[in-house]
Parts: C-alpha cells; structure tokens; sequence
C-alpha cells in the first residue's frame, strides 16, 4: 500500500510539474497576440522537432521564424523542399513581445501564388 501511495505521489507530481518545465518553450504565450507580414528569404532552415525553424532574411535584418511540426506542415500542403535555403517567402503570425528578438510564429506561410496555413482559426 505504502509504495502505491508513493507512486501515486510522484506520478501527481510529475503531472503538476510537466506543463511548467516540458511546454514553457511552446506554445504563443513569448507572442504578441498581433501579427505581422514578413518577407525574405530563407538562408537557414532546420525542420524537424519539436517544429521547424527558418532564418529569414528580410531586407538585412536575420529573423528567427518557428514553423509547424513536420506533420503541421504535411498536413498544410508543404512538401519537402519547400522551405529550403534560397527560396523567397512571405510569412503571416505573431512577432516575440519583445521586438529585439526579430523571433516569430508562423501562421500561415505563402510560396509564390500558393498559401499553406497552418494554424486555422488563428488570424
């Protein structure tokens, strides 16, 4: 009885404990709530997980932009070479509250004519 009790207490804990530690990096709550229009060109891009990351370009200035998840990304239409080095894009979503970190979250991503959303409802 005594160790059920103990795992129990420790499980809780973990349970309490893990949306502070293991999703403080995720999630909107770093944005402003606003967002805004980029565009430029992507001179890095690492997509993998927990979600892809682009440096973009834009007009001198380095920007840090966050992506979907590979599947996010599947799931909007985006096919592998998409977001690769070299490629012009445009990019809508919310900018970091603090401006000095030229650090964004992708919406909605627009290559050319076509559109990849890829967070619905959030505009």
């Amino acid at each position: 009885m005594k160790q059920t009790l103990i795992a129990a207490a420790a499980f809780l804990v973990f349970l309490v404990t893990l949306p502070g530690t293991g999703f403080g990096h995720h999630g909107w709550s770093w944005t402003t709530g606003g967002n805004i229009d980029l565009t430029g060109v992507i001179v890095k891009a690492s997509l993998g997980m927990p979600h892809g990351v682009l440096q973009v370009d834009a007009e001198g200035e380095i920007w840090e932009v966050e992506v979907g998840q590979p599947w996010r990304n599947e799931r909007a239409g985006l096919k592998d070479g998409d977001l690769a080095e070299g490629v012009e894009v445009r990019i809508i979503g919310e900018p970091a509250a603090d401006p000095a970190e030229r650090r964004m979250k992708a919406e909605r991503i627009y290559l050319g004519g076509r559109e990849f959303i890829l967070y619905p409802g959030r505009d």
